[in-house]
């Protein structure tokens, strides 16, 4: 390796110590040389500056020779820098490859005068992918799959993108490769790349790898080709990976003189063939305007913008299809929202028809309670009549006491002030016996507040003790302690209960139960979020068919009866936000349930 680059760098010096010779030798010519106008021809230089200068030294000579009145100079450059050469106006002419010659006429305006042909083995410009001739290396071009691959430049002709357009069309993008392992020119450090293990494959141009073969720079059978492709008749002995482009074109700058690229285009075409190189009519570029164009690179690489007019060139049959699908739709939402309207009203008026049918059924619901409360009064007179018996009796007691007192001179202050006391208190007592009787029979709105559940059932159960003692029954509390306060109308569950006290005495007394069993247990118990009362009979119980029925408007089992009682009952549970049902699985007797929903539980305004 290192003999190599000393017979490198000998070349070099032997170039270098020419040249000075050639200036010594034309000195006597200088004068003359400096009144000559200097034209300035950019070379891409791939293979490095000495290389460049090499390979096309018969076009420049042939130029100086042929237009004696120019002075044509060679200006060795690599990519970026024949770019800004260019752009500097520091140029007049371009010699390079067909794809940097696409992007410098695409942003600069360059103008293709000639094309290279017969240089070295082959007239027209290729890739080839070479790697380590090692066990497992690659055959196929789709086989570089997550290997590194080595290259000179991304932005190469010859050196990537040539290959580029090739592995895509084998199904590989750059996504399916690690990062490119970018050498930089000249393009024999590939090779070394591929000596020193940093890369699996390498992107040469073709018959680079011939020539290094031949300079003894590269061992035969030391690198493989990948992907080769078959060999043609206009370049047979080179191997290659990838199809053929023009070769390089001679261009001008927009700045050049036209006469002057006249005249250097007819002395290109007739230059005769020096060292295997010569120069042909300009070839046409398609096929490198369409690698471009498929890589969306360069000139197309507005391409990878997708604008308005492109999504309607390349899908207007699915723009008018989803067209004609947003017009359907706009029709139908037009016609769907034309019959919500007409259905909007049609289940407005039905609304408010069945609101107008609610508040009367709401009416004759009132109404029907109306009649059960002074039919339940009926029924409760005698009841009332023995306890209203008791204040008055008592009231009478206290004033004959206290006029028999008075009779006899027996009456102190303190005997009249407390037979006083005892008449007032009994009035209280016969006062709010008839504001209950009131209650009962004037129509009047809910009015829940927290309530004492214990003290409500103790409360009613009082009050129809006298009724239950006359029939014979007795009536057993058994009330859970600590119970929360519920929410609940006061009277409302006064008659609620009374009614099914009412229930079930009449269910003992009239299905003929023996008096010694005539008993009501009335317990209640705390539930989850609501408390539960139970009234539980020792009478014959329910039938399935009864108790199915049994919370029917007008349905009864008693010959007097208005079927109206548990009806009534269940509306006051419900109101309330709780349940009412009936057990008759408990033998004897059955058992009535209903439970109301705790105050602490009851958001506001749910129970209105």
């Amino acid at each position: 390796m290192e003999q190599k680059k000393n017979k490198r760098r000998a070349g070099w010096w032997m170039w270098a110590l020419g040249m000075a010779l050639a200036l010594g030798a034309s000195s006597a010519r200088s004068d003359a040389a400096a009144e000559r106008p200097e034209v300035r021809i950019g070379v891409l230089a791939y293979r490095g500056a000495e290389r460049a200068l090499d390979e096309f030294s018969p076009t420049l000579a042939h130029l100086n020779r042929a237009l004696p009145q120019r002075r044509f100079v060679p200006v060795p450059l690599d990519p970026a820098a024949l770019a800004a050469a260019v752009a500097g106006r520091r140029l007049d002419f371009v010699i390079t490859n067909p794809g940097d010659h696409l992007q410098l006429a695409a942003e600069f305006g360059l103008t293709r005068l000639a094309t290279l042909e017969g240089r070295g083995c082959a007239a027209t410009v290729a890739s080839t992918v070479i790697a380590p001739a090692r066990p497992g290396h690659p055959v196929r071009l789709d086989q570089l799959q997550g290997r590194r691959l080595a290259v000179v430049s991304a932005e190469a002709f010859g050196g990537w993108r040539v290959i580029w357009r090739e592995l895509q069309q084998a199904g590989l993008g750059p996504k399916q490769l690690p990062a490119l392992l970018e050498t930089g020119y000249p393009m024999t450090r590939i090779v070394d790349a591929l000596r020193d293990g940093k890369a699996d494959a390498g992107v040469l141009r073709s018959c680079l790898l011939e020539e290094l073969v031949a300079q003894g720079q590269v061992l035969p059978g030391e690198f493989i080709v990948v992907g080769e492709r078959k060999a043609t008749s206009s370049d047979p002995s080179c191997r290659r990976s990838s199809r053929a482009y023009p070769d390089w074109p001679f261009a001008r700058l927009p700045h050049t003189a036209p006469e002057l690229a006249k005249r250097v285009t007819a002395q290109l075409l007739a230059m005769g063939p020096a060292q295997g190189q010569g120069w042909t009519a300009a070839q046409d570029d398609a096929e490198v305007q369409a690698l471009f164009r498929e890589l969306r690179i360069g000139p197309y690489e507005y391409l990878n913008r997708t604008t308005l007019r492109d999504l309607a060139r390349d899908y207007w049959g699915l723009l008018a299809i989803l067209a004609l699908g947003l017009l359907w739709w706009l029709v139908h939402a037009a016609r769907v929202e034309r019959l919500v309207r007409r259905r909007t009203q049609e289940l407005t008026l039905a609304l408010r028809a069945r609101e107008a049918a609610e508040r009367e059924a709401r009416r004759h619901r009132e109404e029907r309670d109306q009649f059960a409360r002074l039919g339940m009064l009926g029924e409760m007179a005698s009841n009332i009549a023995h306890e209203f018996n008791q204040p008055l009796a008592a009231i009478a007691n206290y004033a004959g006491g206290i006029q028999r007192a008075l009779d006899q001179g027996r009456a102190g202050p303190d005997f009249i002030r407390s037979g006083a006391q005892g008449i007032a208190e009994q009035a209280e007592r016969a006062a709010a016996i008839i504001r209950r009787i009131r209650g009962y029979v004037r129509r009047r709105g809910m009015q829940p507040a927290p309530q004492d559940l214990n003290a409500l059932v103790a409360a009613a159960a009082r009050q129809f003790e006298p009724l239950a003692r006359l029939c014979g029954v007795r009536l057993d509390l058994a009330l859970q302690t600590g119970l929360p306060p519920v929410l609940a109308d006061a009277m409302d569950i006064e008659q609620l209960l009374i009614q099914l006290l009412q229930n079930a005495t009449d269910a003992m007394t009239q299905g003929a139960t023996p008096a010694a069993r005539r008993r009501i247990e009335i317990t209640t118990r705390r539930l989850e979020g609501a408390a539960e009362v139970a009234v539980h009979d020792q009478g014959p119980g329910l039938s399935a068919e009864v108790e199915g029925r049994l919370f029917d408007a007008f349905f009864t089992t008693k010959p007097q009866g208005l079927g109206l009682g548990l009806s009534i009952c269940r509306t006051i549970v419900e109101r309330h936000g709780g349940r009412l049902w009936a057990d008759g699985a408990e033998p004897p007797g059955a058992t009535f349930r209903f439970t109301l929903p705790l105050a602490e539980e009851t958001r506001p305004g749910t129970s209105s």
